[in-house]
């Protein structure tokens, strides 16, 4: 029997139609970007919000259409917001904080038609637009005022059909747009995890999952809003909907603030002050920030109630602050992009709120309680569920309507369990008030002697010292205990410490046998897109780090250079072991130079001294030679807003967040400027014309004897330079020659014979063996051209040969795809059987029904690939013959046999085969599925190669897909 009640598709679009209707006075102001404070009203945006669905409904987008968001938290953002949703399309929030092409990656894995982009993040869209064949428009959240006299993306983007000013389009269409009718499961809105441990991964919610994440929000025991707030997000709308109070400000009516591109603590604080702001949220990051501003200033806050915390562990003295010095109360949150992103709070039970302040504080540090609507639960490795002792460490699995139930496009396969719980990858304990506790990630936690050992509670303990700014915790090798925790701590501005203050100041915080083994100081500790500790980073810089005392004592050359090495500042070194540790975390320069050229033979110098001096020539004076400047960290591209607070800098690439002070590099002798520094010396048998032909009367002989002698050590200076030309001009065919043979005959791996020796180090070679046989060339020039020119010649020669030879090679398949997967049907893909994936192995890589390029591939990135098997392998069609399909399998069975491939599945009944090749150098296996159906002209023949290995194959797939199909047509 069902119930006799009205019902109504929760879609997000009854959210600002309530607010416009019951609400519509109340405002909403922003900080602009472009600089003003500007103020409108929740009437004011729904029907704004209209104009953008007609617009966008007139540029061709459908439901099911992703439309991009790179935007700051402003009312435009809001009202494009919206509008997207409110006509079925899906709207796709992207992180500015992301690095370029992890951007272009993630559009064009979602396919996105259109971008909203704020003029902060204009220059980030032109520099990628050439890469995102799919983006017909980009809409500038501006007026005509403020629109660019010359946009021009970096490169060709064929598809691309111009920038759109917000404010005309806005203008230039009527409020009169019917929103909603569709179902509410329908896709709303697409927000991608931030990728660090694999590519991004799309996180689609629905117009039902988004509604009741709302509903949820507003529970006293969650965020508790009501029409009386007003409310800051101060979290961005890019990251999972703003924590969800995108909708539930307008759902309850109360007043949003929202502040733009300034982040920084007197920012915040200005808005806070002036529009009474009642509630906040943010990172952990903001709220420092803030106290800092409010320490220094003597400000205060008579008006802020309550400040939700999240996307990291909060510190105990951000809570103290708050509640002692402000009476503001913080609540703990913890979630994720796949959760929507609320999954606990840490409101306080009625008993805690009863105890005394004190005592509640190891409850308030917890991340906390679920709310109605989620549900937790605690598994060992096994996935067997363990108890709620507050003790036992187990992983944190979540369930409910507002959950992932899988990613976009299939990416990642099956994620939830036999229950339908998620698995969030983090480690955590629940304990008997039903407080919910994250002890570390499952890829951060340290594992020392079996025992699990928190990162998080020890950094928290430890950012609590006074001298601390910011604190992480990594686990480095230990030869007994597997993994030992050391703590890297960057200090307030101008402090010093040392590593004995810090490990006191943990003494009795926590047990004796998680006391970190090091101390490292550190000028930076690197955030990743979401402003969260990017320990990833720091073990890949970590990972030469030797624990004190584990390392063996330099001898020798080593000893000697160890005492040389200066003794870096106090500040930025452990006490214990901090030379070592400045050595290994500090990044390495982007393109780091070359060793200096050997410079002339002592002999030389000596007889080009002797010369002169039996000559009575006095040397003209030479300038003092400029002191090279030591090379720094690259700068940041020219910045896109003046005042953006640093965790919002937009990053090219991960050293523009050092750890440590840039070592200077090395000064580069050249070789042209000793040959202009020195004496006159001609290696020809005449002087030049223009040299005065007069025997000297004095000393002749000694200058022709010194003469000689210098052309001699010259010759043999600029003989062995080329014979070094030569042998690095050989260096690429000696690579792929002995990672070939080293691959074949079992001696090398295939990733160092094949990925590195091959694909890696061979084409540096023959870059480097272009610039040294010109070098050569210039040598020879200054040596004697008529001795030398032939070994000159050969070097060039050789180093012609190798790159005719690399050019070659990419004509045959180094120009394709950086694919391994060619199908002939996409509609239907082939797939693998289990005995086809048992010889697979579990080490290679995933066989998907619809994959997409990952993010390493910026001209193809995000592309699905059969679009891309569609572009680039012509020979990837289906093959239709006039013969019975029995007759076209043994056919294809011939030719795969006669190819080679060893047959895994033969299944004439079906019209199934499958076989597995390998090449015959390096042995790179493929897998092959053959597939044989009836067709109205006779069969159809439909076959599908995938390789083993990550990357390109080098089009190898596509050409054995060819040749097999031009075998089975006759």
């Amino acid at each position: 029997m069902q119930g006799l009640m009205q019902h109504g598709a929760l879609t997000v679009d009854k959210i600002i139609d309530h607010a416009a209707q019951w609400h519509g006075a109340r405002e909403v102001v922003t900080r602009s970007v472009e600089g003003p404070i500007v103020r409108t009203t929740y009437g004011a945006i729904r029907d704004r919000a209209k104009r953008v669905s007609n617009a966008l409904l007139a540029m061709g987008i459908k439901p099911g259409d992703r439309v991009g968001t790179l935007a700051w938290n402003t009312a435009r953002h809001m009202e494009a917001w919206y509008g997207i949703m409110g006509i079925g399309a899906v709207c796709h929030t992207l992180n500015p904080r992301l690095f370029p092409e992890q951007i272009a990656w993630i559009a064009n894995h979602a396919g996105d038609r259109v971008i909203f982009v704020d003029l902060t993040f204009l220059p980030i869209i032109a520099g990628v637009l050439h890469h995102l064949p799919s983006v017909e428009h980009v809409v500038l959240f501006t007026d005509r005022g403020h629109m660019p006299a010359d946009f021009r993306p970096a490169g060709e983007a064929p598809n691309f059909k111009g920038l759109v000013c917000f404010e005309d389009m806005v203008e230039q269409h009527h409020a009169d747009c019917a929103w909603g009718g569709f179902d509410e499961g329908t896709a709303a809105g697409l927000c991608y995890t931030s990728g660090t441990t694999g590519d991004p991964k799309g996180v689609l919610y629905s117009h039902r999952s988004n509604v009741l994440h709302t509903l949820i929000t507003l529970q006293p025991d969650v965020m508790g809003l009501s029409q009386k707030d007003v409310i800051l997000p101060v979290v961005p709308m890019f990251h999972a909907n703003a924590w969800g109070v995108a909708f539930s400000a307008p759902g309850t009516g109360a007043k949003m603030v929202m502040p733009g591109a300034k982040m920084d603590g007197a920012s915040i604080f200005e808005l806070l002050d002036t529009e009474g702001v009642t509630f906040s949220a943010a990172v952990p990051t903001v709220w420092q920030m803030l106290l800092h501003h409010l320490k220094e200033t003597g400000a205060k806050l008579p008006v802020l109630k309550k400040v939700v915390i999240g996307g990291a562990a909060c510190p105990e003295h951000i809570i103290r602050a708050f509640h002692d010095d402000y009476d503001v109360e913080v609540v703990h949150a913890w979630g994720m992009t796949e959760t929507s992103p609320v999954g606990t709070l840490s409101v306080m039970t009625d008993a805690l709120e009863k105890l005394p302040y004190d005592q509640q504080m190891p409850y308030r540090l917890k991340q906390g309680r679920p709310p109605f609507g989620v549900e937790l639960k605690l598994t060992d490795d096994a996935g067997r569920r363990l108890p709620h002792d507050g003790k036992s460490f187990g992983n944190l699995k979540i369930r409910g309507p507002i959950i992932a139930a899988e990613y976009f496009r299939g990416a990642g396969g099956k994620i939830l369990d036999d229950e339908g719980f998620f698995d969030t990858g983090d480690v955590a304990t629940i304990d008997d008030h039903g407080f919910m506790q994250i002890t570390d990630r499952a890829k951060d936690v340290v594992k020392s002697g079996g025992e699990w050992i928190s990162s998080i509670d020890i950094e928290n303990i430890a950012l609590g010292h006074p001298k601390a700014a910011m604190t992480a915790v990594i686990g480095v090798p230990h030869p007994k205990w597997d993994e030992r925790p050391i703590l890297l701590v960057k200090l307030m501005e101008g402090e010093t410490a040392t590593k004995e203050e810090f490990l006191e100041f943990l003494q009795g915080k926590i047990a004796k046998w998680w006391m970190p083994d090091d101390v490292v100081f550190v000028d930076e500790i690197p955030l990743g897109a979401t402003g969260k500790i990017d320990k990833k980073l720091i073990r890949q810089r970590m990972k030469d780090y030797v624990l004190p005392g584990l390392a063996a004592a330099p001898t020798g050359e080593g000893a000697a250079e160890a005492a040389a090495e200066p003794e870096a500042p106090a500040a930025t070194l452990a006490a214990a072991d901090g030379a070592q540790a400045t050595r290994i975390y500090a990044p390495e320069p982007e393109d780091p130079l070359s060793e200096p050229p050997p410079l002339p033979e002592p002999q030389v110098v000596e007889a080009l001294a002797h010369a002169e001096s039996e000559a009575r020539i006095e040397p003209e004076p030479q300038p003092e030679p400029e002191v090279a400047a030591p090379i720094r960290a690259a700068p940041p591209a020219t910045p896109l807003a003046p005042e953006v607070e640093p965790l919002f800098e937009q990053r090219g690439q991960e050293e523009h967040f050092p750890l440590g002070p840039l070592a200077p590099a090395p000064a580069v002798a050249s070789v042209s400027e000793d040959a202009f520094q020195a004496a006159p010396v001609f290696a020809a048998d005449d002087a030049p014309l223009a040299m005065p032909l007069v025997p000297s009367r004095k000393g002749g002989k000694a200058k022709a004897k010194a003469k000689e002698a210098a052309n001699k050590a010259k010759g043999g200076f600029t003989s062995g330079l080329l014979d070094l030309t030569i042998l690095i001009a050989l260096a690429p065919a000696l690579l792929v020659g002995a990672g070939a043979l080293g691959v074949k005959s079992g001696l090398f791996p295939l990733a160092l014979g094949y990925q590195q020796m091959t694909l890696d180090w061979a084409p540096k070679a023959a870059m480097l063996g272009v610039a040294t046989g010109v070098l050569g060339l210039i040598v020879a020039l200054f040596g004697g051209f008529s001795r030398f020119w032939k070994k000159a010649l050969l070097a060039l020669t050789i180093t012609v040969a190798t790159l005719a030879a690399m050019v070659a090679a990419n004509a045959v398949g180094g120009g394709a795809p950086p694919i391994h997967d060619v199908s002939t049907d996409w509609k239907t893909p082939l797939m693998l059987s289990d005995a086809a994936l048992a010889a697979r192995g579990g080490e290679a890589q995933t066989v998907e029904a619809d994959p997409s390029l990952p993010v390493g591939s910026l001209a193809f990135a995000g592309r699905r690939v059969a679009d891309v098997n569609a572009e680039t392998c012509a020979a990837a069609r289906p093959l239709v013959v006039a013969r019975s399909p029995a007759d076209a399998y043994e056919a294809a069975k011939v030719a795969v046999q006669a190819a080679g491939l060893s047959i895994v599945t033969d299944d004439p009944i079906d019209g199934r085969l499958e076989a597995t090749g390998q090449s015959f150098w390096y042995g790179l296996k493929d897998d092959l599925v053959v597939r044989v159906r009836p067709d109205t002209a006779g069969a159809r023949v439909d076959m599908r190669a995938i390789g083993r290995e990550a990357g390109g194959d080098r089009g190898r797939n596509c050409r054995r897909v060819g040749d097999l199909l031009a075998v089975v047509k006759g």
